[in-house]
């Protein structure tokens, strides 16, 4: 049986396990969103390069790059929210993995990078991205074949 004192540690172990979760799971959403923020920048700077068209698919580099990196934050955070799940639920009963907070035991409860990669979340910012790219590719390259 667990006495008020260790009742009492457990608690505040709780509260600050919870607190760094949370920040971790902050963090994360912050990369993605600095993220879609480049990966936007980036491509409209290659689109507007003037030059060959060639040039524009230069811009799928940065969009499958940021694609899979933006994944992988997705993934983390989705293993971080796990692992506070685990947390709330089990910090009352056991000291098992006190203060850890390697998130990797709650791997294969997610989805892999390359599934998260056409989830709703990422799949329907950064494909539309890519038609767009394919297209502007198209539209110059045509454009090329009929002036010269």
């Amino acid at each position: 049986m667990i006495n008020k004192k260790n009742e009492e540690d457990r608690k505040k172990y709780l509260f600050k396990e919870m607190d760094l979760i949370q920040d971790i799971i902050k963090r994360m959403a912050t990369n993605s969103f600095l993220i879609k923020g480049w990966v936007l920048t980036l491509i409209v700077i290659t689109m507007l390069i003037k030059g060959k068209s060639d040039l524009v698919i230069v811009s799928i580099i940065p969009l499958i790059s940021f694609w899979f990196l933006d994944s992988y934050f997705l993934q983390q955070e989705r293993m971080y929210r796990k692992l506070y799940d685990w947390v709330v639920n089990n910090r009352m009963k056991t000291d098992e993995y006190l203060l850890s907070l390697n998130a990797s035991r709650f791997k294969n409860e997610v989805q892999s990078k390359f599934r998260i990669m056409f989830s709703q979340t990422l799949g329907w910012f950064y494909l539309p991205i890519g038609m767009i790219i394919v297209i502007y590719f198209i539209i110059n390259s045509c454009k090329e074949c009929f002036i010269g």
